[in-house]
């Protein structure tokens, strides 16, 4: 069986012990390569590899720097369609998706070519007689990146062509359940210039993330996941003197209110519910219908998610693929049957799906939810499957504080014509993303990601200039040059007057 290799000094690495995981095509439910566990020896073989080639990198201009970034650009887009097909076949997402992924990936790298003017810094004349000040951002040494399977290409070009750029140097462990793309796009990166061990890739599973948390040389971690994966994260590099960003889970909510148009809400909840079968920390999981709103809702939502279009995600026109693994399909369909235990309404039952070309997939087809109180586990949890609960509210502070009582922050929206209602409310909630007749609420390139609460542990949100914070120290210089009347010692506070 294939191997997928992990990519270190700028060269593949096969596995050199007997601890594999599998890898499946989604779609189909077969087993389609082996991946290697990193234990200690492979993760410090490659954080030796970038704190090797930090001196050379981090001395290198950034105008070059650049360059290499601009040439990574090229060649990915030249090679987006393929890279798209290896995603959609480990991940199982549709391919319209895949490139939407893509995209939003490639848009961070486009960020990072400007690094030269990100980097500038402040300069003060005269802060006192003679004496000028300015500020400048150096680059922390070696970075880490932890990434989810959702995005196995996005979510790792949120993180390392800023840290690169940046002047420092990356070890990404990509997700074990689709790691080829990590491993194709550090190909790319070596073909458009970057030195080797600038960037590499380990895979693994907890042994291979503690070795990556401990180890002295690392400087700084991201990642992206679930709640309690994010805690240990943070809480264990944290003890270990890291810097630290870490994006947990998430439970988005989207308020319908009584003027809105239901047909364009109905629609957008669709994709944002339904879409990647709801595996994304964006996806809107619960709908809060306002008032009159909620019978509307409900009669315009049943028949779209009854109709989706479920299959192999290489097929045209399909909408919705399969989960990632037979282990999360059945966690979903006990979501379901949660719900239905606790006495919400189940309007569209999608547990028992079958489609032509599905069989021995892992698929679930939509699950619709109406009348879920906050109480209900489907409501507190995060089930990260294509399952939409609506939660009726009487009045849009009554929907705002639902929304901000939950322990997730992540992202919430709102639909309404009502522009003093639309202000209030991304006033008031408390979330880091919110969207305004916008569904799924995620920051261009140039603006920055992250939740709130529970949903990210850390003070630097991801990519635009939170990004260049987090992946920089800032340092600040003041300087006299000799000459005019001696002033003797100053044993004083200097005042720099």
């Amino acid at each position: 069986m294939d191997q997928v290799p992990h990519f270190i000094g700028g060269a593949k690495v096969f596995g050199r012990n007997d601890r594999f995981g599998e890898v499946f095509n989604p779609a189909t439910g077969k087993c389609t390569s082996q991946v290697p566990f990193a234990g200690t020896e492979e993760v410090y073989l490659a954080v030796t590899a970038a704190a090797k080639a930090f001196p050379g990198w981090a001395s290198t201009s950034p105008l070059h720097r650049a360059r290499v970034l601009f040439k990574f650009k090229d060649l990915l887009e030249r090679d987006a369609e393929s890279l798209v097909a290896l995603i959609t076949s480990e991940h199982g997402k549709v391919l319209g998706d895949a490139r939407g992924e893509v995209a939003r990936g490639l848009e961070v790298v486009e960020f990072a070519c400007g690094i030269p003017h990100l980097l500038k810094g402040e300069f003060s004349d005269s802060v006192g007689t003679g004496i000028d000040s300015w500020s400048l951002r150096q680059p922390l040494g070696v970075c880490a990146g932890i990434t989810p399977f959702n995005f196995p290409a996005m979510v790792p070009m949120w993180m390392f062509p800023l840290a690169i750029a940046c002047g420092n140097t990356f070890v990404l462990k990509p997700s074990e359940r689709d790691p080829s793309a990590a491993v194709r796009i550090a190909e790319l990166f070596k073909e458009a210039g970057l030195p080797d061990g600038v960037f590499n890739v380990v895979h693994g599973d907890k042994q291979a993330v503690d070795a990556l948390l401990a180890h002295r040389a690392v400087a700084a971690v991201s990642f992206v996941g679930s709640t309690p994966i994010a805690q240990y994260i943070y809480s264990t590099a944290a003890a270990h003197g890291k810097r630290v960003q870490a994006l947990g889970g998430a439970k988005n909510h989207l308020i319908v209110m009584p003027d809105a148009d239901l047909h364009q809400a109905a629609d957008a909840l669709l994709g944002a519910a339904y879409g990647s079968a709801g595996e994304r920390c964006m996806a809107v999981s619960v709908a809060v219908a306002v008032g009159s709103a909620g019978a509307g809702l409900i009669g315009e939502l049943a028949p779209r998610v009854q109709n989706l279009r479920i299959g192999p995600g290489t097929q045209p026109q399909v909408e919705m693929g399969p989960l990632v693994t037979r282990a999360h399909l059945e966690r979903v369909r006990g979501y379901v049957d949660a719900g239905v235990r606790e006495g919400a309404e189940l309007v569209v039952d999608g547990r028992n799906f079958r489609g032509e070309g599905c069989e021995g997939g892992f698929f679930i087809g939509g699950c619709l939810f109406d009348r879920v109180t906050t109480d209900m586990k489907i409501y507190r949890e995060e089930i990260f499957g294509p399952v939409l609960s609506v939660v009726r509210a009487a009045t849009l502070a009554g929907a705002t504080r639902i929304v901000s009582d939950h322990e997730f922050g992540n992202g919430a929206s709102i639909f309404t014509r009502d522009g003093q209602a639309a202000r209030e409310f991304a006033s008031r909630v408390q979330a880091g993303m919110v969207g305004i007749n916008v569904p799924i609420p995620v920051p261009m390139a140039f603006h920055s990601f992250g939740g709130w609460k529970h949903s990210m542990f850390g003070d630097h949100a991801m990519h635009g200039m939170e990004g260049v914070r987090f992946y920089t120290r800032l340092k600040t210089i003041t300087a006299r040059w000799p000459g005019g009347v001696a002033r003797g010692a100053e044993f004083q506070m200097p005042t720099l007057e």
